[in-house]
């Protein structure tokens, strides 16, 4: 259309505000840009033609400035309410009133030689109703730059849902980052300015767009731990059972019958109890669970520790009845005496329990506080104290026989358990002490497989300590299942 002619464009944003376009305006117009700054205010000016702002009222104003350097504006789109500025013969209306996109000249001035300096590139529908109206021909324009599309006019492209506008300091409002929103916040719309906070039980999906129920967590029997440490509770179980199957076989040996085989056998059925009592830990949080769990646990490690501390009563009884001084001593310290005394210690354990449950349940909670991102379901204590008595009744009653095995610890090698009893109570003591900040620290499942590594460390260490060496030489060495050996009274060493 124009040979060896080249046409050049200079693009600005007015960022939809009228002193800036003013501002863009005289800068093409007067040259004052880096680029025209060996021009000057005389002759022709810098630009040919100026396409003017998207609203015909900004424009027309921008042309009473532009018409003092005689430089023409292109509007592309006028308002019915400006027919009576004198450009209404230009334009098309539609049937609702609106004008039709088109592009009119103002402020055009007539150069010496007669011709006008606006670039009018498009095709002049002359058949239109109201004047001609030029349409642009988008193919017949030649951008200088790939791809040859047509540059926007923003200063920041739309934010999409998922983020937020962030206005960049000392830019226009047009200027913004997209910043993406924080996990638990969400925008589910384009260019949102502020993100919107995901109700309690909600959280954030990945694309931030949308919020979705949170995860519920609890340690669960398809969990690889939970399975892990229901297994370990199963072969524990079992162990029990086995020696109590061989205790029973060889009930009758001195082996079985030293120390009282009721206690033993009774030290066993709380010990498969401890091992049992596992399983009300693992799986979701209901009100039965959360209130027998720590009431069998409570229960059962009593009667476990009160059967070792009647046990080691028994071996310094036992002890001091063959000294000329202690005959009475198992007189006063019977089989009857021995039940009464485990019946007693286990049930001041069960009026503790019981006044707990009564005062204070524990129950199911949905906590969001460890991970936010997810509810942990797990079973609030209720009462602190309550718990802590528990505990602290298990501990007192370890520390005693724990002491008492002790001092016990260096009579007759042969007869005597008590130092198996020692080694027992130590394991006990350490696991439980290490519990306590391990307890505390460990968040949301982890804190309850921290409790249940806790009882099955002890039970193993207890069931271990005591029962092992005995199941030793019943079944590998039963020539030293006498009561010879056990009085030690033969003279195997020489």
């Amino acid at each position: 259309m124009l040979p060896n002619i080249t046409l050049g464009y200079h693009v600005y944003d007015n960022c939809v505000m009228l002193g800036m376009a003013f501002r863009a305006a005289i800068s093409l117009a007067s040259g004052t840009e880096e680029s025209f700054s060996n021009l000057n205010c005389t002759g022709p000016p810098p630009v040919i033609g100026i396409v003017g702002d998207s609203s015909s009222t900004a424009s027309i104003a921008i042309s009473s400035i532009l018409g003092l350097f005689r430089v023409p504006i292109l509007v592309h789109y006028l308002q019915k309410v400006n027919f009576t500025t004198g450009f209404g013969d230009h334009v098309s209306f539609d049937e609702n009133g609106d004008a039709l996109p088109i592009y009119d000249v103002l402020n055009w001035q007539p150069s010496s030689d007669g011709s006008v300096r606006v670039q009018t590139v498009g095709v002049v529908n002359e058949e239109a109703a109201t004047g001609m109206v030029l349409t642009l021909d988008d193919d017949a324009l030649y951008w200088n730059f790939e791809p040859k599309q047509i540059p926007r006019s923003v200063c920041s492209e739309s934010c999409p849902p998922g983020t937020r506008q962030a206005s960049r300091k000392g830019f226009p409002v047009c200027c913004f980052d997209c910043l993406p929103c924080r996990d638990g916040m969400i925008s589910n719309t384009t260019d949102a300015n502020e993100c919107i906070v995901c109700p309690d039980e909600f959280w954030s999906n990945p694309e931030k767009d949308q919020c979705v129920p949170k995860e519920v967590e609890f340690l669960s029997y398809e969990d690889p731990l939970g399975i892990s440490l229901t297994t370990a509770s199963l072969l524990g179980t079992c162990f029990c059972a086995l020696v109590m199957v061989i205790f029973t076989h060889h009930r009758n040996t001195p082996i079985v019958r030293a120390n009282n085989s009721e206690l033993s056998f009774l030290l066993l059925l709380s010990l498969k109890l401890c091992f049992l009592c596992v399983l009300l830990f693992i799986g979701q949080p209901q009100l039965w669970k959360c209130q027998l769990r720590h009431a069998v646990f409570g229960i059962s490690f009593v009667l476990c520790i009160s059967s070792i501390l009647v046990k080691t009563m028994v071996v310094i009884a036992v002890f001091n009845s063959s000294r000329p001084e202690g005959k009475t001593a198992l007189k006063w310290f019977g089989v009857a005496q021995q039940r009464c005394t485990v019946l007693i210690l286990t049930a001041i354990q069960v009026v503790i329990c019981a006044v707990w449950l009564s005062t204070a349940s524990p129950s199911p909670h949905k906590n969001n506080q460890y991970i936010r991102s997810k509810i942990v379901y797990e079973c609030a204590i209720g009462s602190v104290a309550g718990f802590s008595m528990l505990l602290a009744y298990i501990g007192l009653l370890a520390a005693v026989s724990f002491l008492l095995a002790f001092l016990a610890r260096n009579l007759p090698d042969n007869f005597n358990e008590a130092k198996f009893i020692t080694f027992s109570m130590l394991i006990f003591c350490a696991v439980w002490i290490a519990f306590v900040p391990a307890y505390l620290s460990s968040p949301g499942k982890y804190a309850v497989a921290v409790e249940i590594f806790a009882i099955l460390a002890s039970s193993f260490g207890l069931l271990v300590a005591i029962f092992a060496p005995k199941c030793y030489i019943i079944l590998l060495h039963p020539e030293r299942n006498t009561k010879k050996a056990i009085m030690g009274r033969d003279t195997q060493k020489k």
